[in-house]
């Protein structure tokens, strides 16, 4: 028997090769499925986090657009916004509130920062927004720290605001900050427009030409307030 044991060993050689071999593939398959499905799981998990964040900034947002609503007297609803507008040249949304709702045109468009725009067109169940930086678009301001009235005008492309026809003297600075006047019966006093970013004057020209960067923007969030003043 002890001779034989080798012959044996020898024998069975191939079919423990093929176990070892199977039970190897085995393995390594179910691990390499398992490797695949913790990576489908992490990657379920990052985007379910996402969407979390998503939810928790939308939250937040809809907190300070309900704290803006409670300092509004006028009447004042929430919207989403539907689609924005792709021309570089016209800057307009669409958002889900239309003449159903109880929109009408002239309406002030606010998010949680300030004015975003103006309600152009409205539909059944969607209006059209021409944000504050379109050129067809002008709003009366102040000066926040010294009560100034001005005009604003959208400058189109850059998304900002340009101060035109102001004396190159003008007491304005760099870091005022513009709200609305209230004098167009359009948008309520007092809601933040812009900001100040650039003065710039030439010896040749008694204007100066005030750039200002706009306080609201539809870029961070989806929810608009749309504003109409009872008449």
């Amino acid at each position: 028997m002890v001779v034989l044991q080798p012959l044996q060993l020898i024998a069975n050689a191939p079919s423990m090769l093929y176990e070892s071999t199977h039970e190897y593939f085995s393995t390594h398959h179910r691990l390499l499925n398992e490797n695949q499905l913790l990576r489908k799981q992490a990657l379920i998990q990052a985007i379910s986090l996402q969407k979390m964040k998503t939810l928790q900034l939308e939250n937040t947002n809809l907190r300070e657009l309900l704290q803006a609503n409670q300092s509004l007297e006028e009447f004042s609803q929430l919207g989403e916004i539907l689609h924005v507008g792709r021309d570089p040249f016209t800057k307009k949304i669409i958002v889900n509130r239309g003449s159903v709702h109880h929109v009408v045109d002239g309406a002030a468009v606010v998010d949680a920062k300030g004015v975003i725009g103006q309600v152009t067109r409205t539909y059944p169940a969607s209006s059209e927004v021409t944000l504050i930086t379109d050129k067809s678009l002008t709003i009366p301001i102040q000066i926040e720290r010294n009560g100034l009235r001005a005009i604003a005008f959208g400058h189109g492309r850059d998304n900002t605001l340009d101060l035109p026809f102001l004396p190159a003297n003008v007491d304005i600075k760099p870091g005022d900050k513009l709200i609305t006047s209230g004098i167009d019966g359009i948008y309520p006093k007092g809601l933040a427009v812009a900001t100040v970013a650039n003065i710039q004057t030439t010896p040749d020209s008694p204007f100066a030409r005030i750039i200002c960067v706009p306080t609201g923007g539809i870029e961070n969030h989806k929810q608009v307030l749309i504003v109409s003043i009872s008449q």
